[in-house]
């Protein structure tokens, strides 16, 4: 059961007390890790007592659903927000006499995870059974995969931003320590104003992968961007939705601080966090309030249930071990269509989100944090490579229009990629005409204003209706940038003596008397030009 009942394998890592990591987990040096920590947020200044910096410990435990139609041991059917307790089985519900039946979908999708995050995948896991009691786990006990899990040692890199501009961007890699299969536990509504609680057993035995990071960072931005670049990979995959907002991935952080040479200190566990942003949040607030409370004289105590393996699990009795294959193992007479043949996956693995944005990078010239932007909306990537494909205009100058305009409307009316009002049609029509110079960037704008209306128009329609076309009339343009120039003899003068910024405003202000319909290369040009004659003009006066 995610919420409540994972993270043994992270726990044993770690004894009470002081909490000295035991054999079961090597966390990366102390000294390595405060290197990388100093590239964004560093080790944590002294406080009071004026000893050696702070440094934190984080690691997660983080639980995705597993992308299938039906339960990883009944057929029930997965669908959020159905009517409580409307798809529920007997297994679900735990009558005697009903057995589990092992889920294939959710295997596969288990093994592509393990694949992709670089894991060694057992060909022989075992399940077992953890008991402890819950209103909401009608079995008493929860099917998981704790001695000998599906995937282990594996990692995923990740990258952050070191400055404000998002100009900068480092790449990290924290230890991935296994992958498990288990199933999820119902959910408890509690009805504060009659005093009960109901249970909705819909969710009781949804398949859940759970993975277990090593604890290799140290603040909240990293695990933050770790869990980002995970859900990112999960939804390439298929294996999860990873929609955070509908539970499908919830996240357990483990935070500990230490002053460098010393033990690493007492972990507390933040539980249940379904949102990246205030992941980020718990995991800095849990570091300041244990830095705080150190520093006041107090002590941390060890806050979450740890739960002792060696009493908790025994195997799991209606399940024989899960055995994979690979194409060396696989015996000739085997059905391919009864066994899962790791190989076969692994050959039909989807591009990495790591690799889709070297791609982006390398085919369109744009920058990395571009390419970050673009995966980091669903659905944005492919949006701009269709715009792209349909429009005159350079890749690199698309890019500002997606990101700068597009995603601004998008955010800023909450919609996704694929609500939007505006198809890569539609905007690649627009950039046509801006590219042909039949309209300035100014008014390029206000068309894409009017297409966020979705009035159905096009374009070249919205240009024709508005006369947003750009002048074609140099003689007529000529006389509006004179008109400007001889109203704005304190520009004149500034400009003269060498202040050629100056020059924008004088720009700016053409454009307004042309309504946007100017165009600003042309208008600065003829500026220039004329500035020039006013000044050659002006001693002769």
């Amino acid at each position: 059961m995610a919420a409540r009942a994972c993270g043994g394998a992270w726990r044993r890592g770690w004894q009470r007390g002081r909490g000295v990591p035991g054999p079961a987990l090597s966390p990366l040096p102390r000294g390595q890790r405060a290197v990388a920590c100093n590239a964004r947020v560093g080790a944590v200044p002294a406080g009071k007592s004026g000893l050696a910096p702070w440094v934190p410990v984080v690691g997660l435990e983080i639980h995705a659903q597993i992308s299938s139609n039906s339960k990883l041991f009944s057929g029930s059917q997965v669908q959020f927000a159905a009517p409580p307790n409307s798809l529920v089985s007997f297994f679900d519900a735990s009558l005697p006499g009903t057995l589990p039946v092992l889920n294939r979908r959710c295997v596969e999708a288990a093994v592509m995870t393990g694949l992709a995050l670089k894991c060694s995948i057992n060909k022989k896991s075992l399940f077992d059974r953890k008991h402890y009691f819950y209103a909401d786990l009608p079995a008493g006990y929860q099917i998981t995969q704790q001695r000998v899990p599906i995937a282990v040692n594996g990692s995923l890199s990740y990258s952050l931003c070191i400055d404000s501009k998002m100009s900068q961007m480092v790449t990290k890699t924290v230890r991935i320590k296994q992958i498990q299969l288990e199933q999820d536990s119902g959910k408890s509504l509690h009805d504060d104003t009659r005093s009960q609680t109901l249970v909705d057993l819909n969710r009781a035995g949804v398949g859940l992968m759970e993975v277990v990071m090593e604890p290799d960072m140290c603040c909240g931005e990293e695990a933050a961007a770790a869990v980002r670049e995970l859900q990112l990979i999960l939804q390439t995959l298929g294996s999860s939705q990873a929609v955070m907002a509908e539970g499908q991935l919830r996240v357990d952080a483990n935070v500990s601080v230490h002053h460098p040479g010393e033990p690493y200190g007492v972990r507390t566990e933040v539980k249940n966090i379904n949102s990246i942003r205030f992941l980020a949040k718990a995991v800095d607030y849990e570091i300041q309030r244990q830095i705080e409370e150190l520093e006041n004289g107090g002590t941390i105590l060890n806050e979450t249930r740890a739960f002792d393996s060696k009493l908790g699990f025994m195997p799991e009795p209606n399940l024989p071990p899960l055995i994979l294959y690979d194409a060396k193992s696989l015996p000739a007479n085997m059905n391919h269509q009864q066994v899962i043949n790791i190989d076969w996956i692994h050959e039909r693995l989807p591009d990495l989100p790591s690799v889709k944005r070297e791609k982006l990078v390398e085919q369109y010239g744009i920058l990395p944090e571009h390419s970050f932007a673009l995966l980091n909306e669903d659905g944005l990537a492919e949006f701009y490579e269709n715009v792209v494909k349909q429009t005159q205009m350079k890749p690199k100058r698309v890019i500002g229009w997606v990101l700068n305009n597009l995603l601004s409307y998008l955010k800023q009316h909450s919609l996704t990629v694929k609500e939007s009002p505006v198809s890569s049609f539609l905007l690649a029509d627009l950039l046509n005409l801006l590219e042909k110079k039949e309209i300035s960037s100014t008014a390029a704008k206000q068309v894409l204003a009017e297409l966020w209306k979705g009035e159905g128009k096009t374009p070249l329609e919205i240009v024709k209706e508005q006369k947003l076309q750009l002048l074609q009339d140099q003689k007529e343009l000529e006389q509006i940038c004179q008109a400007v120039i001889d109203r704005q003899e304190n520009e004149v003068m500034v400009i003269k003596a060498g202040n050629l910024k100056v020059l924008n405003k004088l720009i700016g202000l053409v454009q307004r008397e042309t309504q946007g319909r100017s165009n600003p290369v042309l208008v600065k040009q003829l500026l220039e030009k004329k500035l020039e004659v006013a000044t050659r003009e002006k001693p002769h006066k």
